[in-house]
């Protein structure tokens, strides 16, 4: 990948660290520390353009979707309709070995979270920005009661 291959819209770089590596060969764990952060951003730009802006409604906001049970949650509404190459990332991320686990969530969330977050990483390294808002616009219709 040329640096200013990860683009926004307009063709205009935003950062000029392509991986390494072809994403497709990229580490799970690798693909999920990067989604984890693109995700991050995401969900803090949404809270921020809802009208409470008090510093901690803005972090309790966030944590119902940066939480591994919202990303468990999240995730399993996509998979209806994940193409089978996303699959392929998801079951590559669930099954990826971290070594750490959540504070607040059992084994098979921090596994589908990791998941979730792997599929977010992998879209955006191969730079499909239309389907990675979707999903994560997607990620946002949920209930935190649920």
């Amino acid at each position: 990948m040329a640096p200013d291959d990860l683009s926004i819209a307009g063709g205009i770089p935003l950062f000029d660290f392509p991986p390494a590596r072809d994403p497709k060969l990229l580490n799970p764990l690798v693909l999920a520390y990067m989604g984890d952060a693109i995700y991050e951003v995401f969900v803090r730009q949404y809270v921020v353009s809802q009208p409470n802006h008090r510093p901690n409604h803005l972090h309790r906001q966030a944590t119902q979707y940066v939480s591994a049970k919202a990303q468990a949650r999240a995730l399993e509404r996509w998979m209806p309709e994940l193409t089978e190459e996303e699959v392929d990332i998801v079951k590559r991320g669930r099954n990826a070995k971290s070594g750490t686990s959540a504070k607040n969530a059992d084994i098979l969330e921090y596994r589908h979270s990791t998941a979730f977050e792997c599929l977010i990483g992998y879209l955006y390294y191969m730079q499909r920005w239309e389907r990675l808002k979707h999903l994560m616009m997607r990620s946002l219709d949920h209930s935190i009661s649920g």
